[in-house]
């Protein structure tokens, strides 16, 4: 297979990892891990479902098989990503923002992996700490979108929370002004201590015994607290569609990126990844199962929100906040970026746009192909659920593989069910 299939190929080829990896961990893998795998497996197949196409003059046929949409596909992660990174710029209000990064003691990683219940509580932690100051010192309120990011360059469990805030808020009056000072020395400290206090209090008894002493030395070895990392920005720096891009790259990307995988020869998978504590690109091989093990632990947990909004952006303050904005950017201004925040742009202009042909163009007319209908995988089973007549129907049917009982298996039924 291709680089573009590798991944696929490490899961699925000839040496079925994944079902010797399922047979041998089944009890250990979370229900949500089997379903996006199955998903990604079946991206881009017909037999996931399709949308079907024909020509208006000379009756060619375009079958588009759906994608999986998955949290672990790489294919749609890419895609969803722009997608994801242009309306979310357009959610947002146009004024300065600062990337800001919480980290925890490595020692903690642990823990986190175990308990990824908590992983929503550091994300609230991380925000609350920084809100909480810029309201009560800066006597305004922000607003935050705020990420959680689990793995680290070897695909190890390292959980860190990433926030891009405004540099500055309302004041009590509605009115905008700027704060873009951040005391990083004090919040560090302050993070630090609201992390290990959650952690006493949510994690059962008998663990919160057993860390004591961990607890205790990660206090002793950070005695200025838990690394934030924020730089304010440049000059020309801190608009909300580069930096909405720069998390949607590092939020919305996959655990490891196919270009990062070396080589893969049956058994073992060699990847690259780069050290930023030697600052060098270094590689890495190891067992498939350890590959295997390693990624999927970052599938997030079912129906788990990666990125949340708070503050302004909650969405219980957001329409009186649009109300404050648009008054201070001025209403024409709001009112155009509200519009092109309506604007998706769907399957056929990305492929249009990255090959500079419409894919609906018949390949032997040059028309454009009309819709037809589409069929969907419903609990295992392709199903059309919808086409523009009974021909289109049956054609969908036909190609499905999905059989119509016949008229004398209709009577017999009927005649069980009179019975």
């Amino acid at each position: 297979m291709g680089q573009d299939n590798i991944l696929r190929e490490i899961f699925f080829d000839e040496n079925k990892h994944w079902e010797k990896f399922v047979n041998k961990y089944e009890d250990r893998i979370r229900p949500v891990v089997i379903k996006e795998i199955n998903k990604f497996n079946r991206c881009g197949q017909k037999e996931a479902g399709f949308t079907l196409f024909a020509c208006p003059v000379c009756g060619e046929m375009k079958i588009v098989p759906h994608t999986c949409k998955g949290r672990f596909c790489t294919s749609c992660a890419t895609g969803y990503t722009q997608e994801w990174s242009r309306e979310t710029s357009k959610r947002m209000y146009p004024v300065p923002h600062r990337h800001i990064m919480f980290t925890v003691d490595e020692r903690l990683w642990e823990i986190f992996t175990r308990h990824r219940e908590l992983l929503k509580d550091l994300m609230d932690l991380a925000v609350k700490i920084l809100l909480e100051w810029l309201k009560k010192r800066g006597k305004v309120k922000s607003g935050a979108m705020v990420g959680i990011h689990t793995f680290g360059a070897r695909m190890n469990f390292n959980p860190h929370v990433h926030i891009l805030v405004t540099e500055g808020g309302f004041d009590g009056a509605g009115k905008w002004v700027v704060k873009d000072f951040i005391p990083y020395v004090m919040l560090r400290k302050r993070w630090q201590a609201a992390v290990m206090e959650m952690l006493k209090k949510k994690l059962p008894e008998q663990e919160v015994k057993r860390y004591k002493k961990l607890f205790q030395k990660i206090w002793d070895d950070n005695p200025e607290g838990f690394v934030i990392y924020g730089p304010p920005n440049k000059k020309g720096q801190g608009s909300v569609e580069a930096q909405v891009g720069y998390i949607g790259r590092y939020m919305r990307r996959p655990a490891m990126a196919l270009s990062r995988i070396v080589d893969y020869d049956g058994e073992n998978v060699t990847f690259k990844y780069f050290d930023k504590t030697e600052q060098k690109e270094k590689q890495e091989t190891i067992t498939v199962e350890e590959f295997i093990s390693r990624i999927i632990r970052h599938i997030p947990d079912e129906q788990f929100k990666t990125i949340r909004y708070y503050g302004i952006y909650s969405r219980r303050s957001k329409r009186l906040a649009d109300k404050l904005m648009e008054a201070y950017l001025g209403r024409q201004k709001r009112r155009k970026n509200g519009q092109r925040g309506k604007q998706r742009i769907g399957w056929r202009n990305k492929i249009e746009e990255f090959t500079g042909k419409d894919p609906l163009e018949c390949m032997r007319c040059k028309e454009i192909m009309e819709y037809k209908g589409k069929v969907c995988l419903k609990s295992g089973i392709l199903k059309v659920v919808d086409a523009v007549d009974d021909f289109a129907k049956k054609r969908l049917k036909e190609l499905a593989g999905i059989d119509e009982p016949s008229k004398q298996k209709k009577k017999e039924t009927r005649k069980e069910k009179a019975a």
